[in-house]
């Protein structure tokens, strides 16, 4: 069966220090989940530890009705990221990678790839080094960036990424926003989305600047909220639908997912 959406890379348990519990995540993996309330074909590719949070993991998305056909179980531990939540907002404390350390994508998940509609990962999914030949097979690619906004990748990935995403780190100063949009497109960019946290967000096409705001919420958690915006914005980019269109649906994908803990 051919995926619409094929999210690779990283996932993990998320877990809350002070809640003493973990729930499944990770960025592509969030993505490949939050996709499922728009699109019934998703994948995800990624590789678990043979350990009991590797099973939480693949059930998980199995109950999500993610494809987990290309999901390989390796030897050793499944990754860890700990968490606080202060005043509702998500605080990393600490990350061990686990069996993520040796992910790597076969020819056979190439072969994946190459029937599916839209590939995404991020800056942590260790995909950097496979975007040229995926963008060879003629699959438009969507990158989740983060707040790194000065790491190498961007430089190793320009002219390749179709749809980049970026979440904001400092306090929302447009000018600064549209001067740092401007600088992708010199390097080869030229759909550039900003997420700006309760400031909404911005998006550039290479000519046009688009913004959104948010949707009024009680937030529980923000755990998750960048990547299901990144989910709604991609799923409505594959419907079809205008760059408007996907920043609204992105939105509503984001607000679904801060109303309650955990990413999923």
């Amino acid at each position: 069966m051919n995926m619409r959406i094929v999210a690779a890379g990283d996932n993990c348990i998320d877990y809350y220090i002070d809640l003493d519990k973990g729930f499944p995540g990770g960025n592509p993996v969030n993505v490949a989940v939050y996709a499922k309330r728009y699109i019934d074909s998703v994948g995800y590719i990624g590789f678990v530890g043979n350990d009991e949070n590797g099973r939480i993991v693949t059930s998980a998305l199995l109950d999500k009705g993610v494809d987990i056909s290309m999901v390989r179980i390796i030897p050793g531990k499944t990754a860890v990221t700990k968490v606080r939540l202060i005043d509702n907002d998500r605080v990393f404390c600490g990350y061990d990678e686990g069996v993520h350390e040796f992910f790597s994508l076969s020819e056979e998940a190439f072969e994946y790839i190459s029937r599916s509609e839209m590939f995404v990962s991020g800056i942590w999914g260790k995909c950097e080094d496979f975007v040229p030949e995926i963008k060879k097979r003629g699959i438009p690619i969507a990158f989740d960036f983060a707040d790194k906004l000065d790491s190498p990748i961007i430089d190793s990935c320009a002219g390749l990424v179709d749809y980049a995403f970026f979440s904001w780190p400092y306090e929302k100063k447009e000018d600064m926003v549209l001067g740092f949009m401007k600088k992708l497109k010199e390097k080869g960019y030229t759909n550039i989305i900003v997420t700006l946290g309760s400031a909404g967000s911005i998006a550039f096409d290479g000519s046009n600047v688009y913004k959104y705001g948010i949707i009024p919420c009680d937030v529980v958690d923000t755990m998750g909220a960048g990547d299901s915006f990144i989910a709604g914005f991609l799923c409505a980019v594959i419907a079809g639908k205008s760059i408007d269109e996907a920043m609204a649906q992105g939105t509503q994908s984001s607000t679904i997912t801060i109303q309650y803990k955990g990413a999923w």
